[in-house]
């Protein structure tokens, strides 16, 4: 059973001499999969554009919160028409960070776009890809009264164990990054073993948190092994239990066919 990357960032300027590189890298280290997420329009292009070169590579589209400001509505047609590449399988990265963004105004804002990305969503009958980022209060208020039909992935959780059971009730999958590997993380570790092995996923979020013994290095879609055989301790399953139950939730969320033998 391969390892996959739920949520890279393939499309990041720090990949822009090398991606072919990179992916190759990943594939000998054993992740047959990739799905790049964009973050705003320049990037969701670039991701459906590297999806479209290789095979196992998927995109998502979408505008992240941090790049809301000067951003009018009407660029949601242009990701809607990204969306219909048959290589997309999400609307992502959307969400909220309050981490960042403290007055109520710019959080109203998100709250909106927030909103309006998972109606597209639901139009388009795909899943989502969700930032979120000391919010889960009202994280966990919106997508009650919003749901997302196709459900999605809380990418990179970082909230309490607590929440993430609340998340778990409403049919929400979880990402874990590099953070798990970290000496100090004692939540992140906390969270992925109360999450449902139903579930989990493995991401990067590459160029960023490299997970230990690379922390601090630019990280990349090769070191999923490293986040993955160290969540299956923490789950108390065998390497290969845990590869199956990602892959097989990555399949159920993202509606995919086994590309395994």
């Amino acid at each position: 059973m391969d390892y996959l990357d739920s949520h890279c960032h393939l499309n990041d300027e720090a990949f822009k001499d090398d991606v072919d590189e990179v992916i190759q890298k990943a594939l000998v280290a054993g992740v047959k999969r990739f799905l790049v997420i964009g973050y705003d329009v320049e990037s969701s292009k670039k991701a459906v554009e590297i999806a479209s070169r290789y095979d196992g590579v998927y995109a998502a589209v979408g505008i992240h919160p941090e790049n809301i400001p000067g951003t009018a509505f009407y660029v949601l047609d242009e990701i809607e028409a990204l969306a219909k590449s048959n290589k997309v399988i999400a609307i992502g990265e959307i969400g909220l960070d309050y981490y960042w963004y403290k007055d109520e105004e710019h959080r109203q804002k998100q709250k909106e776009w927030f909103v309006r990305q998972i109606e597209l969503a639901n139009r388009l009958g795909l899943p989502a890809s969700i930032h979120a980022r000391e919010c889960s209060g009202d994280m966990y208020q919106l997508l009650k009264e919003s749901p997302i039909e196709n459900k999605a992935v809380l990418h990179c959780y970082s909230g309490s164990k607590e929440m993430l059971v609340e998340f778990a009730k409403l049919g929400y999958y979880f990402g874990f990054d590099g953070p798990i590997t970290f000496k100090n993380a004692i939540e992140p570790k906390e969270c992925v073993k109360v999450c449902p092995i139903d579930r989990i996923l493995t991401e990067t979020d590459c160029p960023y948190m490299a997970p230990v013994p690379f922390r601090g290095k630019r990280n990349d879609p090769s070191l999923i092994p490293y986040i993955a055989d160290y969540a299956a301790e923490l789950k108390g399953l065998s390497k290969e239990e845990f590869k199956k139950a990602v892959w097989d939730n990555f399949d159920r969320l993202f509606h995919m066919k086994h590309e395994q033998d």
